[in-house]
């Protein structure tokens, strides 16, 4: 979101990117002392990372949406994703994507 690539943060925090990654797929666990140094490199508060999250979401949450959608990381890479799908495939896909969640 911030245009810095896995390595310029990676450098900045002191470690490998490969370590950056690890963090990214789930593989390794990211301590407390860690993600603050990750968030004061990209400008962001810790409570970045945990937007969206609840203590206590029930079945009713799960439809709802985030308050500022494209503050999602994951709906902003989504985003990102959906549009580098070749036009005709895109729309199949949105199609698809309708027919799943019944709303049109």
């Amino acid at each position: 979101m911030v245009g810095m690539t896995q390595q310029q943060l990676a450098e900045k925090v002191g470690i490998k990117f490969q370590q950056i990654q690890k963090y990214e797929t789930g593989m390794n666990r990211v301590s407390a002392s860690r993600l603050w140094d990750i968030a004061d490199t990209l400008g962001v508060s810790v409570s970045f990372f945990f937007d969206g999250l609840s203590g206590g979401a029930t079945p009713d949450d799960a439809g709802a949406l985030p308050q500022d959608l494209m503050a999602d990381k994951e709906a902003l890479e989504l985003v990102r994703s959906y549009y580098a799908i070749p036009e005709a495939q895109r729309r199949r896909l949105f199609d698809l994507a309708r027919a799943l969640s019944d709303t049109e």
